[in-house]
């Protein structure tokens, strides 16, 4: 080992003068060596679209985002890490620290205009001890992995970031920005849609958007329904609020707002509510019914485009497929009941919540009048029991170039498959973009498996229907940006 001491001089050095020679020699050494790690990179594996799709999803359910508080940061904050490292544009956006929106965009070549994939990073509340495993420990077993978010909505913001991810990292020229926006608050207030409509509108400048809440249906004949949610039904929540005069239970009393309360609930709930098809709801069961499942359906389509027997129909229809009548009018359901404080004692007022939907063409005036109209009792109110949540909104198009796009790619996916628009009976973010000009789709990547988990306990999600579905994902996303 070499010794300075201050008494010596520094060494002095100069540059060597390459020759010629030794200069080529460098460049060959360069060579080879760039040689040795090309082939050593290609003697490693590439992780598959499928396998980056699953890492993504066990991280984002090990991120509790149960709304209420929601937390959604945590998300964000993953989402914009994974987009740093990759190169992707990201930013994120909200007013709220802990709440905050992600967006990232993937730069093509501005032939045409974005396409826009939505997701949001909250989840419902999970009541731990009904649950078999822990909710938020990505746990496998026998082939599915477990999580609150796993099939609401953290699959599919999975499958999105890693199409993002892929088409980046092999620099796939794009005809159209891909843009991917994962909004808090989906599973209370919309506060982050609202949010991201209001304030920064112009960074979501697309022509469609895909999002959520869309199945494959398996049938019995074994023909795939490949659901694409172009519709939603609006929630109009109302109360029921019957008055009455306070007594001894003891005493039965005509004017008991219970009785009153119990009455005008029955009335609202089991009334005949018009049916009104529209270009979602039509095309739908009239696709639907050439399936052997579901040639019962066939006959009842005249009955349901007349009014005079449309009704009945769809009450025909409610009992063989709930699922289906729940599309064609305004439905009620009873959900929370308030009312007195003690066994023997006859309250002054009693109060029940519903939870209405209404078809996206129906007014909130005109749901109101028509539930006065059937409850007729000067002692029951008819309040709204919420301030109006989403808008109501014009079904999305059948035409446009992403829908026929999604119908070409499930249709070589499975030659045999029949792909229908769907009125969703629900409602999600996708609303707002909707009334603001945008054509949202839901979009039936994922399988309805039969036993269908989402806000349920050990909510889950298959390993290959997540591959499968990512797969199907990028697809779509290839043959409208890429022209594939």
């Amino acid at each position: 080992m070499a010794t300075n001491s201050a008494s010596q001089a520094p060494p002095t050095y100069r540059k060597k003068q390459s020759s010629p020679n030794s200069s080529r020699c460098d460049t060959m050494k360069r060579m080879r060596l760039l040689a040795v790690f090309l082939a050593l990179a290609a003697t490693l594996p590439a992780q598959s679209l499928g396998d980056l799709a699953t890492t993504y999803f066990k991280d984002l359910l090990r991120l509790d985002t149960s709304n209420p508080p929601g937390n959604e940061s945590r998300v964000a904050n993953y989402l914009k890490k994974v987009a740093d490292r990759e190169g992707i544009p990201a930013e994120l956006l909200g007013d709220n620290p802990d709440r905050l929106n992600f967006i990232a965009r993937l730069k093509g070549s501005g032939k045409q205009r974005p396409l826009l994939l939505i997701a949001h990073s909250d989840v419902v509340p999970v009541d731990r001890a009904q649950w078999t495993v822990e909710p938020f420990t990505a746990f496998e077993k026998d082939g599915y992995i477990y999580g609150r978010g796993a099939e609401d909505d953290k699959h599919l913001l999975a499958a999105e970031l890693a199409v993002l991810v892929d088409l980046a990292r092999r620099k796939v020229p794009l005809d159209r920005d891909i843009i991917l926006l994962s909004e808090a608050d989906e599973e209370a207030h919309s506060g982050g849609a609202k949010w991201v409509v209001e304030h920064a509108w112009a960074k979501l400048d697309a022509e469609f958007a895909l999002n959520e809440y869309a199945y494959i249906l398996p049938t019995a004949s074994g023909v795939p329904v490949f659901q694409i949610q172009t519709a939603e039904k609006v929630p109009t929540r109302f109360k029921l609020v019957a008055h009455g005069v306070a007594g001894h239970g003891s005493l039965p009393r005509d004017d008991n707002p219970v009785l009153h309360l119990a009455r005008a609930i029955v009335k609202a709930t089991e009334a005949d509510q018009p049916v009104a098809l529209n270009a979602t709801t039509r095309a739908y069961v009239q696709a639907i019914s050439t399936l052997p499942d579901y040639a019962w359906l066939r006959p009842l389509l005249p009955k349901l485009e007349d009014a005079a027997t449309s009704s009945a129909t769809a009450d025909e229809i409610r009992k063989r497929d709930p699922e289906i009548a729940a599309m064609l009018r305004f439905t009620v359901s009873p959900t929370m009941l308030n009312s007195g404080f003690k066994i023997n004692v006859i309250p002054n007022a009693a109060e029940a919540q519903l939870d209405g939907r209404r078809l996206p063409t129906e007014s909130t005036e005109e749901v109101y009048a028509r539930l006065r109209k059937i409850v007729n009792d000067p002692t029951v109110d008819v309040l709204p029991a919420e301030e109006p949540m989403q808008p109501a909104t014009e079904p999305s198009s059948l035409t446009s170039p992403l829908y026929k796009a999604m119908e070409s790619v499930f249709k070589e996916t499975a030659p045999n498959a029949l792909v229908v628009p769907f009125l969703m009976r629900g409602t999600t973010d996708g609303a707002y973009l909707r009334a603001k000009g945008m054509a949202v789709y839901g979009v039936p990547i994922f399988r309805k498996d039969g036993d269908l988990r989402l806000h349920a306990n050990d909510e889950r999600m298959s390993v290959e229907n997540l591959k499968s579905g990512t797969a199907l994902l990028e697809k779509i996303v290839l043959k409208v940006a890429a022209g594939r």
